[in-house]
């Protein structure tokens, strides 16, 4: 049995193990699964991903959480929150934020994660947090509303000026 630091109905929310990396780079290195990343990820780029989440967990009590399918106890994908310092109106944040394995789309699973997500940012004494995705990534989005964040605004992502075909971007806010 996997110790969760916090579960949805069908969700288990923890830190990142070395046997997890097959199936995490499965996901990211997957074109359609990243095709609202700049690119997809060598299974190196997964691992020192792996590396940084569980550093960031240490550091901060949250990081982009590795995230099981309580059903099956697979690797479904990843879900939680970070530290984004980039240029922007809203920054420096709280992002949360959503990456499953296809197998796993459309069974409302990103928002079950988010509201377990929030919950969660609540406890630990976040009092706000953001989401943004390409305009594009209507998926992404609708969860975002799915979870009552609100639209702030469109803005152009000034870490990726060229992927000219995933701007502009859509930034929402949720006050915890």
């Amino acid at each position: 049995m996997k110790n969760y630091l916090f579960q949805s109905d069908r969700l288990g929310f923890r830190t990142w193990t070395e046997g997890d990396l097959d199936a995490f780079h499965a996901i990211n290195s997957d074109p359609e699964v990243m095709y609202f990343f700049q690119k997809t990820f060598s299974k190196q780029e997964s691992l020192e991903k792996m590396k940084t989440m569980n550093s960031n967990f240490e550091k901060d009590g949250f990081c982009y959480f590795a995230v099981d399918h309580l059903d099956t106890g697979e690797l479904a994908g990843t879900l939680g929150m970070g530290r984004k310092t980039f240029t922007s109106n809203f920054t420096p944040c709280v992002d949360i934020g959503w990456r499953f394995k296809k197998t796993y789309w459309n069974q409302g699973l990103a928002t079950e994660g988010a509201l377990a997500c929030i919950d969660f940012a609540r406890k630990i004494g976040l009092k706000k947090l953001y989401s943004y995705a390409s305009k594009a990534n209507t998926a992404s989005t609708r969860v975002m509303q799915k979870i009552g964040m609100d639209y702030l605004e469109d803005f152009n992502h000034s870490e990726l000026e060229n992927y000219t075909r995933l701007q502009p971007f859509s930034v929402y806010q949720i006050k915890l």
